[in-house]
């Protein structure tokens, strides 16, 4: 895990912009993203600890969504600008590519898609 202020590797690179990614497109699909896909990639993927990801999300997500809370995590060190780019970046090509899946299912079965991914993330949260 890097340092607020250390530049990633490569694959630190992919893995963040690929959490970006993922993130937007389950933004786009179910209207979602930072607390519940971001936030534990961060946490579980690069073991970032969760204020820094919390920060580092709310940072990816402006302007100006989450400017003051990302301004407060900031002031305590807790915000990676790097990783937030590289976020913002993967959100909004995500998020474009999620809209078009989401547009096109049912809503019964968006709704259902939405229910497992909620049932398996629950999961995944209770036994760590």
């Amino acid at each position: 895990m890097l340092s607020t202020g250390e530049s990633p590797d490569s694959m630190q690179t992919i893995i963040v912009l690929t959490i970006g990614i993922v993130a937007g497109v389950l933004g786009g699909f179910f209207g979602l993203a930072g607390g519940i896909v971001i936030v534990p990639a961060l946490v579980f993927v690069l073991s970032m600890p969760t204020q820094t990801a919390v920060g580092t999300s709310l940072a990816a997500l402006l302007p100006p969504v989450g400017l003051l809370g990302a301004m407060e995590y900031y002031k305590h060190g807790n915000v990676n600008f790097v990783y937030a780019m590289l976020l913002a970046a993967g959100l909004m090509a995500g998020a474009y590519f999620g809209a078009i899946l989401a547009v096109r299912m049912s809503e019964e079965m968006l709704r259902r898609a939405f229910a497992i991914f909620l049932a398996l993330l629950a999961v995944r949260l209770f036994i760590r």
